[in-house]
């Protein structure tokens, strides 16, 4: 049995989930996001929150039934309180600035990188080697802050690059002579 299946999704005060087959609506003080579930679990509401259970016992139905109860809780948790992620920009000469609704990056290159921001995302720099992506979509938030990283990973010699918060950085021994 799925450990994460069978945990009721609590629902905040103030959060609306509305079910439409297997359809999920959530709407909150932060926005209103959507998930389609799949076919091999059911969806039910209940006064204590929402229960996701699988249609059968097969293989297949059980592997959606944590996931699908994670798509909801994720729902819930982005339009109540939001997901963010935390960069760190480490070397000479690296700086990141927030531009209108572009992100100007100085990351070693002969030229800047100027990052157009999607929709439903918003960037703070609080210092120029720090990077806060925050929004309300969990998988949208994780993707823009590892296509920020992925223009300069971390390297292992001199750890430089654009690393997450909490992120650790395997350091190799330079070449001896």
């Amino acid at each position: 049995m799925s450990r994460i299946g069978k945990k009721i999704v609590n629902v905040p005060d103030g959060v609306d989930v509305n079910l439409n087959g297997q359809q999920v609506a959530v709407k909150g003080p932060k926005g209103e996001l959507s998930a389609t579930l799949s076919d091999l679990v059911t969806v039910a509401k209940d006064d204590d929150g929402v229960s996701v259970k699988p249609v059968d016992s097969s293989q297949s139905a059980r592997s959606f039934w944590g996931l699908s109860r994670s798509l909801v809780e994720n729902l819930v948790v982005g339009v109540s309180q939001g997901f963010s992620r935390k960069l760190i920009l480490q070397g000479v000469g690296y700086r990141a600035q927030v531009q209108g609704q572009t992100l100007k990056l100085a990351l070693g290159f002969s030229h800047d990188i100027d990052f157009p921001l999607p929709q439903g995302i918003s960037v703070e720099c609080p210092s120029q080697t720090e990077i806060i992506v925050s929004g309300i979509d969990k998988q949208q938030v994780g993707q823009v802050a590892s296509k920020i990283r992925s223009y300069r990973p971390p390297e292992p010699y001199k750890g430089k690059g654009v690393r997450y918060e909490d992120e650790y950085v395997f350091r190799k021994e330079g070449k001896k002579k």
